[in-house]
């Protein structure tokens, strides 16, 4: 399919007029993507949003996009694109020219002074941050504002300059000024907003900052793996390397990710960066541009010199490092001089290195965003380099690490412990539809076992995850519980707790109510006159799912609940979760903590209560906390049920299979008549 932009004259009033003069090719999902934007933007939305993985051509699409946003009126000619970083702009005004050559482009950025008057604006939010480089900009003049790598919008540096456009965001300044607005955003007339419209890999935050500030709706997104599968991306296999190291005491900072300087002293060791090296050697020595992910300066320093004290050439790329030298390192990493490139941040955005074969990622993170943004780095086809796979190698710790580490298994809903070596896309996913896919041995070679186990994250009583019985909600800071059944809590330390559930909703499809329920006596109190606690429960947030469910209870919590620092005893983090076990905690544990009816075939014994009381003697305050709330809230008995319908379905299964059995003895003998055409009657 041939798309054809409309190319500009020099007046800036004749923005891509003539469609005849253009030679880019738009891929099928980038041409549903524009219209897409153009349909939403044709509706009335006037802030939208598109997610598209690295490597799928976002610069082209939304370069092509500005051809397709018609004007408001003869002025509203000239568009605005917001980019983060000075590798960015760079990249995005080269494609404008290629693809515009009849368009004036101009750069905003240090000391590049725009004069805000050209067709197409590319500009760093650092520089429009600083005084008077905003006001240049006529709102009037703008058809629209393209925000590159738009995850970042709903931080207060890229409201303050939006507010200038859309009256709907609001500036952080505003917000926090008692004597009303710090901007004139309120008078700005309908006909002057200003379209917004943001591209970027990944459309959430880890810290929490809410993206539905600045956008109204995702119009469109297409993911990696559906990328990959279509083959617009390149095949990635994948490594998970289970190495020696225990996050569990690493500090969490209030962006829900790693506290750097206490998560260097864990991985920027001896051991674990010999440990990169022998696992480069013993994966990826083969590949020709390998790309390594540090956490900071000094694990760069430490990991360099751990490659070249074993003569690999491997170089290093930082913040600090100049834009020249820069230019030289990347120029000879593109053109395969030299192996192995090591980095912290700067290569996260923006980086077109379509010859990386190999990314290993040397540091672990709990933002889904910058996991995202690593992987993809290797994921652009490079035919011409003979690149065709991209080989990802997962640094993960041990089993005792903290909750919402991502890494490759989680990508898949694996659990994270699965073993992930060399794994193609295809593989991993028919892993995580049938996990027994790895068995090899025929059934018949299965003995007929004793006794039946469940591993079930819904047992009350399991400690995975903390005994949070919720392991896959990672989108939050907070200590949400599962209880099983759709139903998600989040205790809010003695002023009652959040209670999400999903519901049928009046249209009929399936939706998430969250309310509140505040305390109106306290526990003892109601006990002795026998009465709930609870107040009438506020309802919180309606969705459409759980994790918008989640982001607007969590607001709630810490603006309404808990305001202030007392929010961080919510965290998950919370030291006060690391403590052991109050005796009311234990107690109130062990008169609930019954063996079930039905655990398995044979009988429960002595060295089961045995075992149990050795756990509660280790229980930390988190856990117990975690066990109490899911008890209060029916786990209990929803596990048991779970687990009861287990066993009968299990003896069900035997019985059939017995029978099974003898009927097929009995047409060996000649007894009956079995008609293999007809399939057997399921139970």
């Amino acid at each position: 399919m041939i798309v054809c932009l409309r190319n500009c004259r020099a007046s800036a009033t004749s923005l891509f007029s003539n469609p005849s003069h253009s030679k880019v090719v738009l891929r099928p999902y980038q041409e549903a993507c524009l219209d897409a934007c153009t349909e939403a933007l044709k509706s009335g939305h006037s802030r939208i949003g598109v997610s598209l993985p690295t490597g799928s051509g976002k610069t082209t699409v939304f370069i092509s996009l500005l051809s397709r946003i018609p004007s408001r009126n003869s002025e509203a000619t000239r568009s605005l694109v917001l980019v983060s970083s000075i590798e960015l702009a760079k990249q995005v005004a080269e494609q404008a020219r290629i693809m515009c050559p009849l368009s004036t482009v101009e750069v905003e950025q240090g000391q590049k002074q725009s004069s805000g008057r050209a067709d197409v604006t590319v500009a760093t939010y650092q520089t429009l941050s600083r005084a008077g480089r905003l006001e240049k900009f006529d709102r009037a003049k703008l058809k629209v504002i393209v925000v590159d790598e738009a995850h970042h919008s709903a931080s207060p540096s890229y409201r303050r300059i939006l507010s200038r456009f859309a009256p709907e965001i609001k500036s952080p300044d505003e917000i926090r000024s008692p004597e009303g607005p710090s901007n004139d955003s309120e008078i700005i007339e309908p006909a002057h907003r200003v379209p917004i419209v943001g591209f970027t890999a990944t459309f959430n935050r880890h810290d929490g900052l809410a993206l539905g500030s600045v956008f109204e709706r995702i119009v469109y997104h297409r993911s990696f793996l559906e990328m990959i599968s279509e083959q617009w991306l390149c095949n990635v296999r994948f490594t998970c390397v289970r190495a020696n190291f225990d996050l569990s005491q690493v500090k969490i900072a209030r962006s829900g990710d790693f506290v750097e300087a206490s998560l260097s002293q864990v991985i920027d060791t001896d051991t674990v960066n010999n440990l990169v090296l022998q696992t480069w050697y013993d994966k990826a020595s083969g590949r020709k541009s390998t790309l390594i992910f540090c956490l900071n300066l000094a694990h760069i320093a430490h990991l360099t010199a751990t490659f070249r004290n074993a003569g690999v050439d491997a170089r290093y790329m930082y913040a600090g490092t100049s834009a020249k030298e820069r230019k030289i390192l990347l120029d000879d990493f593109k053109a395969g001089r030299f192996p192995v490139l090591i980095n912290c941040g700067v290569l996260t955005e923006g980086a077109d290195i379509p010859n990386i074969d190999c990314v290993i990622l040397a540091r672990p993170t709990r933002s889904p965003t910058m996991f995202s943004q690593m992987i993809g780095r290797g994921m652009r086809q490079s035919p011409e380099t003979g690149k065709t796979d991209c080989l990802v190698v997962d640094f993960v710790g041990n089993t005792s690490r903290v909750a919402g580490v991502v890494c490759v298994p989680v990508l898949f809903g694996l659990d994270p412990s699965e073993v992930v070596d060399g794994a193609t896309i295809d593989e991993l996913k028919e892993l995580a539809a049938d996990p027994k896919s790895r068995e090899t041995a025929p059934y018949d070679a299965v003995p007929t076992p004793k006794t039946v186990t469940y591993t079930d994250y819904e047992d009350p009583f399991s400690l995975v995850d903390g005994a949070s019985g919720a392991p896959h909600i990672t989108m939050s800071r907070n200590a949400w519980v599962g209880c099983g059944g759709d139903i998600y809590v989040l205790e809010c330390l003695g002023q009652g707790y959040i209670r999400i559930e999903k519901v049928r909703g009046e249209s009929g499809e399936a939706e998430w109510k969250a309310h509140y329920c505040s305390f109106l006596l306290d526990p003892w109190s109601a006990s002795a006159m026998k009465i709930p606690p609870y107040a009438r429960s506020r309802h919180v947030v309606t969705a459409t799912t759980l994790y918008d469910a989640i982001r607007g209870s969590d607001a709630y919590a810490e603006k309404k609940v808990l305001p202030g620092p007392h929010a961080t005893g919510l965290w998950r983090s919370a030291p006060w979760r690391r403590e052991l076990a109050t005796s009311h905690q234990k107690a109130f544990i062990r008169r609930r903590w019954r063996p079930p009816k039905v655990i398995s075939l044979e009988e429960t014994d002595g060295a089961k209560i045995e075992k149990q009381e050795l756990r509660l003697r280790n229980l930390k305050k988190g856990e117990a906390a975690n066990i109490i709330t899911r008890l209060k809230h029916g786990a209990q008995k929803r596990y048991q049920t779970s687990l009861e319908k287990a066993v009968r379905q299990n003896v069900k299964e035997k019985k059939r299979q017995e029978k099974q059995k003898n009927d097929m003895s009995n047409f060996l003998l000649g007894e009956i008549d079995v008609d293999f055409r007809r399939p057997a009657a399921q139970s």
